[in-house]
């Protein structure tokens, strides 16, 4: 089942995401690592990456994963790009039979072995809405014809306010998205259930499915670093301590992830699964939250 069939009848989405390769890097590696959870998730996305000066090709990643038999989820940005490379984008995305988009305004990634300090943001919903309206209607943004008209089942991120009520311009943002056609809302890394559970509350009223994302934490030092450079208190203290403690950290690691997960499952329409580099572990976290 794909992503735009789980969405319809309501199923509970399981999505996963990779880092478009970089320099040397072997695609068809990653693919090995993907292959053991074939038909295991409904849609795996594909990051924009760039490193020194090296651009990850993802839409050469997403074209890779569906002659695999992978649902392909192209990722994009808004913020630094402008009409025509929005649309120069999604069509060669679309061009290589990619029928997902998932947006930002600009992105935060965190990937490889190593945490990186990321930011997240609401997505530029005109700016989009522009491209996507003339791409449905079969024409460019400057009122040339295309080929056929161009049609994405739409994702786009939302950040879930720590502890507070969802504010103002928050719920105002999402509904712009919804205006534009967004079919799911992605959330920023899910680790306070309680305060994910208010603000599910809050934005239950839109109707619109809600996918949480969950980051597999292997270590402690994967969590001391999100609360340092990514939110503080993001990452509780006492999964800190469960992970330092443990004895067994892949253990323990695993039942982190299938709690939370199980939590989820009564919150929200999917998660969204962050592995930071350990694809190839990916069977042992599902087997245990019973995924599939």
């Amino acid at each position: 089942m794909n992503l735009k069939e789980a969405l319809e009848k309501k199923r509970f989405v399981v999505t996963s995401e990779i880092q478009a390769p970089l320099g040397d890097e072997d695609p068809e590696e990653l693919i090995e690592n993907l292959k053991k959870i074939r038909g295991r998730v409904d849609g795996v996305s594909v990051s924009e990456v760039e490193l020194e000066g090296v651009v990850g090709d993802n839409i050469k990643t997403c074209d890779l994963l569906k002659k695999n038999r992978f649902n392909a989820i192209y990722q994009t940005t808004t913020r630094d790009k402008n009409r025509f490379q929005l649309q120069k984008d999604l069509t060669l995305a679309h061009e290589s039979g990619v029928e997902n988009l998932l947006v930002f305004t600009e992105d935060y990634r965190i990937s490889g072995d190593t945490l990186q300090e990321s930011m997240f943001f609401h997505v530029d919903s005109g700016k989009l809405a522009s491209v996507l309206d003339h791409m449905k209607e079969g024409q460019t943004i400057d009122g040339q014809e295309m080929s056929e008209r161009v049609n994405f089942v739409l994702g786009s991120g939302v950040e879930t306010p720590w502890g507070k009520n969802v504010p103002r311009r928050g719920m105002e943002e999402m509904e712009d998205m919804m205006n534009v056609g967004t079919g799911y809302f992605l959330t920023n890394p899910i680790f306070d259930l309680d305060q994910f559970e208010r603000f599910m509350n809050q934005v239950g009223t839109f109707n619109v499915p809600v996918i949480a994302e969950v980051m597999i934490l292997r270590t402690a030092g994967m969590g001391k670093f999100l609360n340092r450079h990514f939110k503080s208190g993001l990452v509780p203290d006492w999964v800190i301590k469960k992970l330092m403690q443990a004895p067994d950290k892949t253990k323990a690691s695993i039942e982190l992830f299938a709690d939370t997960v199980n939590s989820l499952k009564d919150l929200c329409q999917g998660v969204h699964i962050i592995t930071i580099g350990g694809e190839e572990k990916l069977g042992q976290y599902l087997n245990a939250a019973k995924l599939r």
